[in-house]
């Protein structure tokens, strides 16, 4: 799922291609994708794009008294056409036109279908409304530093209400950075390990920011690459060189070095157990 640092530079992307631009015409391509009925689609027509932004994982496109929000969910990508496309393609969710190229195409790989757009009015907030704070705020810090939440780090990190923008891959990252377990909860945390968590969020997330800024154009259908952990179970962790471990769920997995997160300590993986039995 495209996260923090592949949204922001996206959404960096976009504006420098198509700030200023008039959105001439917004086409739905898949119905259950669009959230709103008022203000119409058709409003959109005529606008102008005066910037493009983010809000956790949502892209932002604020089109002056509307704004326009898309979230990719896990296999949405956006796509940079030449002008003029008119193809709907498998998985396709919307496509937006504007005065001059490129016009983005929204679209699902695989099978999973749950990206979705919103036309709004600007002082909405929609569904960024239960968004948690963002993760270079001094209101994130304060959750770290001072919080009791008594819950697994790696699902604080994934909750969207608690911190907007981090997902499943850039939070195994920044555990191993900060040598915590994904078991631990913050409310277990002493002061030191805290700024050290809190470090490897800001860390992490602005290296992958650095990373992602380097592309051209949209997303790619494969996102990830640059990650340090996550998705690498069994190769060498790059710290220690001890093999990296999973834990696998129903929709996910966690990735994590026993040498430098639990003490040596092999976590249990439910999935696994049961195929031994």
């Amino acid at each position: 799922m495209p996260e923090l640092p592949e949204i922001q530079a996206l959404a960096e992307r976009i504006d420098a291609a198509l700030s200023g631009a008039t959105l001439t015409r917004a086409e739905p391509l898949a119905f259950s994708a669009l959230k709103t009925v008022s203000p119409s689609v058709e409003e959109l027509g005529g606008k102008g794009l005066r910037s493009v932004g983010r809000r956790g994982k949502f892209l932002v496109m604020d089109l002056g008294n509307l704004r326009l929000l898309v979230h990719l969910s896990q296999a949405g990508r956006v796509i940079f056409e030449a002008a003029g496309a008119t193809s709907r393609p498998k998985g396709a969710v919307a496509r937006f036109h504007f005065e001059r190229e490129p016009t983005l195409l929204i679209k699902e790989f695989g099978t999973e279908r749950k990206a979705g757009w919103w036309v709004m009015s600007a002082g909405e907030e929609g569904p960024v409304a239960k968004l948690g704070p963002d993760p270079f705020s001094q209101e994130f810090a304060q959750v770290i530093l001072d919080g009791d939440d008594p819950g697994r780090l790696h699902s604080l990190l994934r909750d969207q209400r608690r911190v907007a923008g981090v997902g499943r891959g850039y939070s195994d990252d920044i555990l191993h950075r900060a040598k915590v377990s994904p078991y631990r909860s913050l409310a277990s945390l002493d002061g030191q390990e805290r700024a050290r968590l809190l470090d490897a969020v800001r860390s992490v997330l602005t290296d992958g920011l650095e990373v992602e800024r380097r592309r051209t154009g949209g997303l790619p259908p494969k996102l990830g690459d640059h990650w340090i952990v996550h998705g690498r179970a069994g190769t060498p962790c790059p710290a220690c060189r001890a093999d990296l471990r999973r834990v696998s769920y129903e929709s996910h997995e966690v990735t994590y070095c026993p040498a430098c997160q639990t003490g040596g300590r092999i976590l249990a993986d439910r999935r696994l157990s049961r195929l031994l039995k």
